[in-house]
């Protein structure tokens, strides 16, 4: 008989939750749990609420030999409509913060706009780029993002790292200034895919607090302006095309407004694709597709998707 991994993994998640270590959902539906509200169900959803009960997830599911992803807020995530055959993790229960001396710590489940805000509380400048991005600290150190001129390579000092298969350290260990590889939306992270961002250490600058809350107010205002923020997305999706500006070729290329199913180029800012009305994700990949070979025909510029399209399997 077919051995099932989900009859050893079940008792495991059982006892971890009634310890208060975790929280997890069979057959867990993914669109509440994306910021786009797209995708099917996942074998199973957990919750871990510290690191060690993430390792102790981690080290069960390498050991029965189950698939599994890591995310944050699914922010900037596209799942499948058939959902995810596997173990999908989210880090949101991890969102502890420490402060010492001009550093903030931060578990990779913290909300970045969180860790924003926790850095105005204590007088600090260096974060305010990231009020309103709505991901959290992994994710955002996963990608290096930025926003306004501001990113996490300015200001995220050393990267804390479970790395079971040595791609980058041995078993758990810091990733230190220039190691972290960031890069235009990129960090050296993503070459190691089966390493597990903990948490981030932040260098930051004493400021002057009303000053960094109205830098803070202003860059919101901004997006609530330009972005389309009223609707589910995974914010901007495509990377900036070297030399342009790609919501401007996408709206030169006579796109904005284009839908394919419940899916549609905001009408706001070109640079987004949303999920207008009821959008699965084979309409958002389609009409990605279409954005992509239309700004090739016209103009002659690759433009790459930086939303992570996860498969089913």
């Amino acid at each position: 008989m077919k051995r099932n991994p989900y009859q050893e993994l079940v008792p495991i998640l059982d006892r971890m939750q009634a310890a208060g270590e975790l929280e997890y959902i069979q057959n867990a539906p993914l669109a509440p749990y994306s910021s786009f509200r797209i995708g099917g169900p996942a074998d199973f959803a957990v919750w871990p609420h510290t690191r060690s009960a993430l390792l102790d997830v981690l080290s069960a599911l390498r050991e029965l030999e189950i698939r599994r992803d890591l995310f944050g807020n699914g922010s900037n995530v596209l799942f499948a409509d058939e959902g995810y055959r596997g173990v999908v993790i989210f880090t949101t229960k991890m969102n502890r913060i420490l402060y010492r001396d001009g550093i903030l710590w931060a578990d990779a489940g913290v909300s970045f706009t969180g860790l924003a805000v926790r850095a105005l509380q204590e007088g600090l400048t260096g974060l305010e780029f990231a009020y309103g991005i709505p991901g959290s600290v992994g994710g955002a150190i996963y990608m290096n993002a930025g926003a306004y001129d501001g990113e996490i390579s300015q200001v995220c000092v050393e990267t804390t790292v479970y790395d079971p298969n040595h791609a980058l350290l041995g078993g758990i260990g810091e990733v230190t200034g220039a190691a972290q590889g960031f890069g235009y939306r990129t960090s050296v992270f993503q070459s190691a895919p089966e390493a597990v961002i903990l948490g981030g250490k932040f260098r930051l600058k004493s400021g002057n607090p009303a000053e960094i809350k109205a830098k803070m107010d202003d860059l919101m205002a901004r997006r609530r302006e330009k972005q389309p923020l009223e609707y589910p997305s995974a914010g901007s999706t495509f990377k900036r095309a070297p030399g342009y500006f790609t919501a401007k070729l996408i709206h030169e290329a006579g796109l904005k407004g284009a839908m394919v199913g419940g899916a549609q180029v905001s009408e706001k800012h070109a640079g987004f694709v949303i999920n207008k009305d009821g959008a699965t994700a084979r309409d958002v990949l389609t009409l990605i597709e279409q954005i992509k070979e239309q700004v090739v025909r016209q103009f002659g510029v690759e433009i790459e998707c930086e939303v992570r399209i996860i498969p089913a399997e």
